[in-house]
């Protein structure tokens, strides 16, 4: 994580709507200027929650013979975990592997199955094959779990404590070998609840893998102006819950560092001031975070046929003012919710649009590709919520804040009004990266995410000097190369294609590329569409091939 300090507040007055209990109401939040058609037959198709889970039921069902059709061993099981059908009747299924009972880190795989019941494929995470000389381990638990303690507290880790080690099989690099699991809580040195994950190894104790579980970024309040939002009559107050959107929730922490919190109500039904306040109970914060929530669904649902973070059509929760002047924000999967602080002197709430569609969208790659928060993966981790928070900011089409390709414009984190992040040209931030090199994943994942946000601005609006909405671009290629853009909702489509039924936990930007050619082809006709060598191209452009 890369701690960062806002230091301009900019605040959101709300409005909210009132509907009585479980009642929906259409809020009138814009829809999206570039959502591309449905039409397209590669597209994911809007599942209710009913056809959903009976996939899901049949999947498993079927999934010993999966397994079997597949070539897996005797010792391994599949557990499904995801379903994606296309708008032509393919199914893409997404499965979690297990080894003699025990869960196979880094085996997840995809497979995709044709309307008539024919098999297309298989997307692994790992091509090796799941076999283990031994289940009995040479380290003892509490062993491994002293030294992922440990690997906390170098970290810089306060009050850090684990709930013990448990036994796993490691295939998420090299050869599948029997590993202990460990989850650190605690809290990082910047106040942030810690989940880092050590993997080590059980025959020789050595640490073969480490990452985050909490996935962070820093901002602050993004001025909306007076926006619409839902809100649940109680009695004589109105409560900050969105019925219309799974039930979205937004509590105040009021400096905790833990709980839920107390749900953020009012006489008035009007939420927030238009002005900071370093007070616990204020709800401009909170009016800032239900924006963000909305416009986030709305973007998944109108543009993906998403329902939803986990497309189960239940939202998460929000909560507000965490810990004392903590400059940051986070999605968490263990509470299923984004949390704000409250920035600098518990006046600038880190509870942007931008910080929003970044965060929640943490939430979706977590429910589907689930990308390793570490090394190239991790970078495509960031990347995605980069490019999907862009989508939700073009989405939202907010006067005040125009879209653009440029990540917390708003925040001014440099004190200077420059960006924290660049798409057309990431190296602008100072420390991200234009183009792959075999080096990039040592880069902090805020960093090395920049060669897939390059690929994304490319693949949306081509190389060169550019003016869109005001902002003047000037976008590299490493080659010299000249990139024709095929526009931003196409770009959109094939990323979120190929995050949902391409990618996997150990996805690479090699990987990446593969996937992406791949949801470009069943997206738009196959090798030979524009679409689909604009993104060979795109990637070449920053040195992937």
């Amino acid at each position: 994580m890369s701690p960062l300090y806002a230091r301009h507040k900019r605040t959101t007055l709300v409005i909210a709507t009132a509907v009585a209990a479980g009642a929906l109401l259409s809020t009138g939040l814009s829809s999206s200027a570039s959502a591309e058609s449905k039409t397209l037959a590669g597209a994911p198709t809007l599942l209710s929650a009913s056809a959903r889970t009976t996939l899901i039921q049949q999947a498993q069902t079927d999934a010993p013979e999966t397994a079997q059709r597949i070539g897996l061993g005797a010792k391994e099981k599949l557990v499904v975990r995801d379903v994606v059908k296309d708008v032509d009747g393919t199914v893409h299924t997404r499965y979690e592997r297990t080894y003699a009972g025990l869960p196979v880190l880094g085996g997840d795989l995809v497979v995709h199955t044709a309307k008539s019941g024919k098999a297309e494929g298989v997307t692994k995470a790992t091509t090796s094959a799941i076999k283990v000389a031994s289940l009995k381990p040479q380290v003892t638990p509490a062993k491994a779990e002293k030294q992922a303690v440990g690997a906390a507290k170098t970290l810089g880790s306060a009050k850090t404590a684990s709930d013990g080690a448990r036994k796993v099989i490691w295939a998420g690099s090299g050869k599948p070998v029997l590993a202990y699991e460990t989850i650190v809580g605690g809290l990082q040195d910047d106040g942030t609840p810690n989940q880092l994950h050590v993997i080590t190894d059980a025959a020789t104790g050595k640490k073969l893998f480490e990452y985050q579980g909490i996935e962070n970024a820093t901002g602050k309040t993004l001025y909306s102006g007076t926006v619409t939002l839902n809100s649940v009559q109680s009695g004589s107050t109105y409560q900050l819950t969105d019925s219309a959107r799974g039930n979205h929730k937004t509590y105040n922490l009021a400096r905790k560092t833990s709980g839920t919190g107390t749900l953020v109500s009012s006489t008035t039904n009007v939420f927030g001031t238009g002005t900071a306040s370093s007070s616990s109970s204020d709800q401009t914060a909170a009016a800032d975070a239900a924006y963000g929530a909305a416009e986030t669904w709305d973007f998944y649902k109108n543009t993906f046929g998403r329902s939803g973070i986990k497309n189960n059509g239940v939202g998460a929760y929000s909560r507000v003012h965490y810990g004392n002047a903590y400059v940051n924000a986070f999605w968490d999967d263990s509470c299923f919710c984004m949390t704000y602080g409250d920035g600098s002197g518990n006046v600038d709430p880190l509870t942007s649009l931008d910080v929003a569609g970044h965060e929640m969208s943490h939430g979706v790659t977590s429910n589907t590709a689930g990308l390793n928060y570490s090394g190239e993966s991790g970078g495509l981790n960031e990347a995605t919520s980069d490019i999907f928070g862009t989508g939700v900011e073009f989405y939202a089409n907010n006067a005040s804040d125009p879209g653009d390709y440029l990540i917390g414009e708003k925040i001014d984190i440099n004190g200077d009004g420059t960006p924290l992040r660049y798409m057309d040209k990431p190296s602008k931030d100072g420390g991200s990266a234009d183009y792959w090199s075999s080096t990039v994943g040592n880069k902090d994942v805020h960093y090395s995410s920049g060669v897939a946000n390059h690929f994304f601005y490319l693949l949306s609006e081509g190389s060169g000097a550019k003016t869109i909405n005001g902002v003047s671009y000037n976008s590299p290629t490493s080659n010299g190369s000249t990139v024709t853009g095929i526009g931003r909702a196409k770009a959109l489509q094939i990323w979120y294609k190929a995050l949902t039924t391409y990618f996997t936990s150990t996805t690479n930007y090699k990987a990446a590329r593969t996937g992406t050619l791949n949801a470009a082809s069943a997206l738009y006709g196959g090798t030979s569409s524009a679409e689909y060598k604009a993104v060979a191209a795109a990637w070449s452009a920053v040195n992937v091939s």
